[in-house]
C-alpha cells in the first residue's frame, strides 16, 4: 500500500513538473527577428521636429538624412539590431527666428521590442546630439520611440506615452528660456529607408 502511494505521488510530481516546464518556458523564450536584406542603408526625411516638453518650444528642420547598418538573417535579437552612424539636419529654425545646426555624437542603436504585421515596434537608444546657434546651444541625450513599416519602408519616430524612452536637455547656453536643463523633449520624423527592408 505504501509503495503504491509513493508511486502515485511520484507520478503526480513528475506530471506537475512537466506541465510547469511547458507553461513557463514560452514565457521566458526570447523574441527573435528576421531582417532582409540588411546591411548598409540610408534614410531620407522631410520635416523633422524637436520639441521641449516643458516649454513647448519647437525646433523644426526642413529635411534630414540618416545612414547606418542593419544585421541580416533570422533568429536575431531585437537589441542592437542596427546602428545609425550618421545623420544630417538641414535648415533648422526655432522660435524668435533662432537658427541651429544639429550634429550627431557617436553611434546610435536601433532596437526592436515587438512585431505585428506589417509593423515593427522599437526605439533608438544612445542618442547624443548637439544643438548650436548664435543665441542658443544645448545637448540632447537619451532614447526615442520608433516604428518601421514593411509596407511603406518608412521608419517613423514618434513618442509613445509610458514607454520610458525619453530625451533630456542639458548643457543649455543662452536659449532665452526656450530650452532648459533637465527638460524632457520629443522627436518626430519619418525616414524612407533604402534599400527597403523586410523585418518580421
Amino acid at each position: 500500500m505504501r509503495k503504491s502511494l509513493t508511486k502515485v505521488l511520484l507520478s503526480g510530481a513528475v506530471a506537475a513538473t512537466a506541465v510547469l516546464a511547458f507553461s513557463v518556458t514560452p514565457a521566458f523564450a526570447a523574441t527573435t527577428y528576421t531582417v532582409a536584406p540588411g546591411g548598409a542603408y540610408t534614410g531620407s526625411a522631410g520635416t523633422t521636429t524637436f520639441t521641449d516638453s516643458t516649454t513647448g518650444s519647437t525646433l523644426t528642420c526642413k529635411s534630414g538624412t540618416a545612414a547606418g547598418t542593419l544585421k541580416n538573417g533570422a533568429g536575431l535579437s531585437g537589441t542592437g539590431i542596427g546602428t545609425i552612424t550618421s545623420t544630417t539636419f538641414t535648415t533648422c529654425t526655432g522660435p524668435l527666428g533662432i537658427t541651429f545646426t544639429v550634429k550627431q555624437v557617436g553611434t546610435w542603436s536601433l532596437n526592436l521590442t515587438a512585431y505585428a504585421s506589417p509593423i515593427s515596434t522599437g526605439y533608438i537608444s544612445g542618442i547624443d546630439a548637439t544643438l548650436s546657434g548664435s543665441l542658443c546651444s544645448a545637448t540632447v541625450t537619451g532614447s526615442a520611440d520608433a516604428t518601421y513599416s514593411n509596407s511603406t519602408g518608412v521608419l517613423t519616430l514618434k513618442p509613445v506615452s509610458g514607454s520610458g524612452h525619453t530625451l533630456t536637455v542639458s548643457n543649455v547656453n543662452g536659449c532665452l528660456g526656450l530650452l532648459n536643463n533637465g527638460n524632457t523633449s520629443t522627436f518626430n520624423g519619418a525616414y524612407t529607408i533604402s534599400p527597403k527592408q523586410t523585418i518580421t
